[in-house]
């Protein structure tokens, strides 16, 4: 009796993590929908791009910013070095004349380090992070700042969109598009739980207890909230960047980033509590914690399977199809021709996202906390 509690709390509990937080949120939209009041506003903007050792692309992220339909005089452009040791100081320096300005942190202490250094002499009412990695439509500063006219706002994160080899933009992964739909069911509703960390914005207020040791992209989002401001997605505003194409950067990527989300969620757990933040905690609870505890689900669901599959013939089916799964997964996962296959990508992707959340879960329980950085190669 345990064991079929067991496995089927499991099932319930991974479907719930994936579906059913998405379709409460669906329901809840048709009674609750809290529009974002767009306007054609220009408060004074500081671009900040945060850099570490990015001289191969940090002059095309320049050209490209340079390139933003935004007044100029409203508009400033600040680079944070994370003590960077090649190129990329003197690259930034030669457009001193375009009023690029440089931050050098004194010490390299991670991302969102150098992040402050240069909210500490930025001038904006509206700070816009974005990656050297990530590519902007001309009007894409003028797209996300039109959200700041609504005064409920406090933070505005991008779509993101993928570039293939030849510089065209290429279909969205299943994962991808199901995110930006459930990131769209939560502005609906109420707010965002996280932003797309290679392009946002957030307002002066929401950036001022600015935590260099957290996440920038959750941790901004948090902040807004406690503010009484809410985070929302913006459809008409993208960041184009290259995927990674080695799985093996792949999971190196997503194990940090879940280390990192883990470690912002730990120091805010008083956000859990319904009588002060309502309908977010809720949120905070089903999009992040539930999904981080997943693995464990299928790892109970599994095992609690192979123990029940002489009672009835669904037990034996529901397990043979977890086998199937489960191989079709490692194919896919250890043969890159047939990775590339539609049959192959679902599973293994669903696996590689799973492990890299066990092993972030490893690390955080060895006390590993990830501050320093090394931006992805793509």
């Amino acid at each position: 009796m345990l064991i079929e509690i067991i496995f089927w709390v499991s099932v319930c509990f991974v479907f719930y993590a994936y579906f059913g937080y998405p379709i409460i949120l669906m329901g809840i939209s048709l009674l609750k929908n809290y529009p974002i009041k767009k306007g054609d506003i220009t408060p004074k903007v500081s671009f900040i791009i945060t850099a570490y050792n990015e001289e191969k692309r940090i002059k095309e992220k320049i050209e490209n910013t340079l390139r933003q339909n935004y007044p100029k005089d409203k508009f400033e452009i600040i680079v944070a070095s994370d003590c960077s040791h090649d190129k990329t100081d003197e690259l930034v320096s030669s457009y001193n004349f375009n009023g690029v300005r440089l931050v050098r942190a004194p010490e390299r202490k991670g991302k969102e380090n150098a992040q402050k250094c240069a909210i500490d002499i930025a001038s904006g009412e509206i700070l816009v992070f974005s990656d050297v990695a990530t590519i902007l439509q001309p009007d894409g500063m003028a797209s996300i700042v039109k959200n700041f006219n609504d005064p409920t706002v406090g933070c505005v994160s991008s779509v993101d969109k993928f570039i293939d080899k030849d510089g065209k933009i290429s279909g969205e992964g299943a994962y991808v598009k199901y995110e930006m739909f459930l990131r769209s069911l939560e502005t609906k509703v109420n707010t965002l739980v996280g932003l797309s960390g290679s392009f946002f914005a957030a307002r002066r207020e929401v950036c001022l207890s600015w935590a260099t040791d957290l996440q920038s992209d959750f941790n901004t989002v948090l902040n807004s909230v406690k503010t009484g401001l809410r985070g929302v997605i913006d459809i008409e505003t993208a960041g184009y960047y290259a995927n990674i194409t080695d799985e093996k950067k792949e999971f190196k990527r997503k194990v940090r980033t879940v280390l990192r989300g883990i470690s912002v969620f730990m120091k805010n757990l008083n956000m859990l509590n319904f009588i002060k933040y309502g309908l977010f905690s809720w949120q905070l609870f089903s999009h992040k914690l539930c999904r981080w505890l997943v693995p464990f689900a299928l790892v109970a669901g599994l095992c609690s399977n192979a123990c029940l599959i002489r009672q009835s013939n669904l037990y034996s089916y529901v397990f043979g199809f977890q086998c199937l799964f489960y191989t079709t997964a490692a194919v896919g996962i250890w043969t890159d021709l047939l990775a590339r296959l539609n049959t192959f990508k679902v599973p293994s992707f669903f696996v590689l996202v799973n492990l890299s959340i066990l092993n972030a879960w490893y690390r955080y329980m060895r006390g590993e906390r990830m501050v320093s950085w090394d931006p992805s190669q793509r």
